[in-house]
């Protein structure tokens, strides 16, 4: 794969321009090192020269060059003759963290913040009932409904066309959830011949696919565990959040040429970011410009907190782009059911790949789904209702105990993304442990490692846990910040 390089604009752009406090080459390692670990900077970008930094940042080239010096020395990067500099990451005893993760158990007396998903709804019981009132109609048949039970992918394409994107019910396959959804996209998208430009010597991959950093864990395992290599693009941050520079993503797709991308427009996990509508357009042309095949996950887009909303979905921009939702993060996720949107001149292809991994999702749990979306707008409604006064909760708690640490409230989603004032969100975990608290560091979030100063903490807890989080969090974080080393080197533990 080629390298990424990024010019000394961009790099000072994300580490700032000063003014650098005294002596100057330790202010900048700081600055760029603080970006490599925030996952800013992705390992294996190219850093721009010690000249053009110099250049860029009005510093003089012996200060770049001493910066440099140091971040060698700290192992941040990596300098060949002839290849310039590549950012790394520090060895760590143990090795990274693992991106397999499994669902957490612990005892009742915890506080578990390792999963963003709901309890099931008080009235789930009687929408089991009338579906196995419906289900003997089935049961004369062999079971195996491939594509999803017609009546279900008929509510589902009638959702998107109110939305805005016309869609037949052939253009949606049911299944076991959208992460399922995720790995049947992938798995199609990378079983293709090469393109022509391929066959004619460019530089195309088709095992390449461009993710977000952050994003969500187990989205980084099925993109690995379907053979895909990982292009990553950092969101950036600022006074507002996180958000997407349309630009940057299309300069590295431009330098990388990946065949797909696994996106999260609407309500970021873990961020919560909204991908604005005037920046939509943008990004279906550059992904239009570069031959990208998109895949959208939706898990979250009803999630709107503030005026319940829902953005412009990128399927009605880009006809190419594949999109997965599920009903996990309305109703329940024991239901393990989701769904896929996919382009017509794509269905018999993504049809065969689904064969290959399952034979289809479960009756049953397809008619209780369609009898919830009977009710469904109501049931989205006190949806939103409950998680915005857990997020105020939640976001009340932070500030209220640890005043110090960063805290953007989202407009949408299950989760807060807090950054730390120290790149201690590792140890913040196991301390966390022995004060009743179970969490999730930030590095599970990233593809190519990072984000030890980020801590997700989701919101979808009862009222009553919530109130316990503020000072079981502050009395983890005085341990953490007194313990050494730099985290979890066993496997973590996350659901959604």
């Amino acid at each position: 794969m080629s390298t990424p390089v990024l010019g000394a604009k961009r790099l000072i752009g994300i580490i700032g321009d000063g003014p650098w406090k005294a002596p100057a080459y330790e202010s900048l390692a700081a600055a760029v090192a603080a970006a490599i670990t925030d996952g800013r900077l992705p390992v294996g970008t190219r850093l721009p020269s010690e000249r053009e930094l110099a250049a860029a940042s009005g510093l003089s080239r012996t200060t770049t060059g001493r910066a440099y010096a140091q971040l060698r020395e700290q192992e941040y990067i990596l300098t060949r003759r002839g290849s310039g500099s590549t950012v790394q990451l520090p060895s760590v005893p143990g090795g990274r963290i693992d991106h397999l993760l499994s669902p957490a158990g612990g005892d009742e007396s915890e506080v578990d913040l390792t999963c963003t998903a709901p309890v099931a709804p008080p009235d789930i019981l009687d929408a089991y009932d009338r579906a196995l009132s419906r289900l003997g109609a089935y049961l004369p048949g062999t079971g195996y409904y491939p594509s999803g039970l017609p009546v279900l992918r008929e509510i589902i394409a009638d959702r998107y066309t109110r939305r805005g994107a016309p869609t037949d019910p052939d253009q949606i396959l049911i299944t076991s959830g959208a992460l399922g959804g995720a790995a049947i996209a992938v798995r199609a998208l990378l079983d293709v011949e090469p393109d022509e430009s391929a066959r004619r010597g460019g530089a195309r991959s088709t095992s390449r696919v461009l993710i977000e950093s952050p994003t969500y864990p187990n989205a980084i395992a099925t993109l690995e565990g379907a053979g895909a290599a990982l292009v990553t693009y950092p969101l950036e941050f600022g006074t507002q959040g996180h958000h997407w520079d349309i630009d940057a993503m299309e300069q590295l797709m431009g330098q990388t040429r990946p065949r797909s991308a696994y996106l999260i427009p609407d309500f970021h996990n873990p961020t919560g970011a909204l991908l604005p509508e005037a920046q939509r357009s943008e990004l279906a042309e550059a992904l239009r410009r570069h031959r990208v095949v998109p895949v959208f996950d939706e898990s979250l887009v009803e999630l709107e907190l503030e005026d319940g909303r829902m953005a412009t979905p990128m399927s009605a921009l880009i006809t190419d782009a594949v999109t997965v939702g599920s009903v996990s993060k309305i109703y329940w996720g024991g239901l393990r059911i989701g769904w896929m949107r996919i382009p017509r001149h794509r269905i018999g292809h993504f049809a065969s790949s689904r064969l290959g991994l399952d034979l289809g999702a479960p009756v049953l749990e397809q008619l209780v789904t369609v009898e919830l979306m009977s009710n469904h707008d109501a049931v989205v409604a006190d949806c939103r209702s409950r998680l915005r006064a857990a997020r105020d909760l939640l976001a009340a708690q932070v500030r209220s105990w640890l005043p110090e640490w960063k805290l953007i409230v989202p407009s949408g989603g299950m989760a807060l993304w807090a950054e730390l004032p120290e790149a201690r969100s590792g140890v913040l975990s196991i301390a966390a442990r022995n004060h009743g608290l179970r969490l999730v560091a930030g590095p599970n979030f990233a593809p190519a490692g990072g984000l030890d100063r980020w801590v997700r903490l989701p919101y979808t807890v009862t009222e009553s846990e919530l109130q316990h989080v503020g000072p079981r969090l502050a009395a983890a974080w005085e341990e953490a910040k007194s313990m050494t080393g730099r985290g979890p080197t066993d496997r973590a533990r996350i659901v959604a």
